[in-house]
């Protein structure tokens, strides 16, 4: 099943989603879990003429590292990741758990700290992007852990992933290129509306999106893919949410979160699980407490919560 699944996965991934173009600088990043995938991307990406940069990273040094660098080593920026971001044409980040806690007893701080070093990594990431001169692709290769998370044998989660990426369609690319025609017509609609609210239980949200523009994703950036989004008037959100499912960020859990939300700005802020790294995250920035994103999910293959937004 892997090799037809990452064979058919890669050429969505390289044709249509990141339309790998003759000479293009391909960064293909992950880790020894998603060797199938990152072998077929590879391939297809030379079939399009372009050129592989393969970047295979062991998971497990991120633990030893935060529980063994000083503060020098967490400020410091690996002198080989900037170019990187800066060269390259399309940037393929292949999603493979190992262990989605290996992080749940680092240091927060620490951990808060390390992510500040690389700050000049994600501006560069997000110019790049900004000014289109960067093509990116997010993509879930199924795991053993991944599958735990998601409570599934690893057969049963490989067959949603492989189902949530369109490729048990006869035409995979034209499926999503049928998916991108219907959606952008909804997000087209959503641009002559102003505001927003969400009612309902645990929650009692509203903001303004007057002039922001909704995205349709289609399976372009993330893979699987299936939202409609925008980025609310920052300083019209207000009201509280308190999610129903937890959420895997920087290999923590965090579960039982509630916000609210006053001038836009999130006033209010617990969990029932992990309030600390929560509360660090929260703090990194002026811009971490605000609401930078709204999305309604149209993906009608994924019918039940996985721990993995990508």
């Amino acid at each position: 099943m892997f090799n037809s699944f990452a064979d058919r996965m890669a050429q969505v991934i390289v044709d249509y989603s990141t339309k790998v173009q003759p000479n293009a600088k391909v960064a293909i990043i992950s880790n020894p879990a998603a060797i199938p995938l990152i072998e077929s991307v590879h391939d297809a990406v030379l079939r399009a003429g372009a050129h592989p940069m393969v970047q295979v990273n062991l998971p497990s040094l991120t633990e030893r590292f935060l529980r063994h660098a000083n503060d020098t080593q967490l400020d410091f920026l690996d002198p080989r990741a900037l170019p990187l971001y800066e060269q390259a044409d399309v940037l393929i980040n292949i999603y493979a758990p190992t262990n989605t806690k290996s992080l749940s007893n680092a240091d927060p701080q620490k951990q808060a700290r390390s992510q500040a070093a690389q700050r000049p990594v994600i501006e560069t990431y997000f110019r790049r992007f900004g000014e289109e001169s960067l093509r990116f692709c997010i993509c879930a290769w199924p795991t053993e852990s991944g599958a735990q998370e998601a409570e599934m044998g690893l057969y049963e989660y490989s067959q949603f992933v492989h189902d949530a990426c369109g490729l048990s369609q006869p035409d995979p690319i034209a499926y999503w290129q049928d998916f991108r025609a219907k959606q952008t017509k909804i997000a087209e609609w959503l641009k002559n509306k102003k505001h927003a609210r969400i009612v309902g239980p645990g929650i009692d949200l509203s903001f303004d999106f007057a002039d922001r523009l909704w995205i349709s994703c289609h399976g372009e950036y993330n893979f699987p893919d299936g939202e409609i989004f925008t980025g609310p008037i920052e300083s019209t959100v207000k009201g509280h949410v308190e999610f129903s499912y937890p959420t895997v960020y920087g290999g923590r859990e965090v579960d039982g979160v509630k916000f609210t939300f006053k001038d836009g700005v999130v006033v209010e802020a617990s969990a029932a699980k992990n309030e600390a790294y929560l509360l660090s995250q929260l703090n990194l920035d002026e811009g971490a407490r605000r609401l930078g994103e709204f999305a309604i999910g149209t993906n009608f293959f994924i019918q039940k919560f996985t721990g993995n937004t990508l």
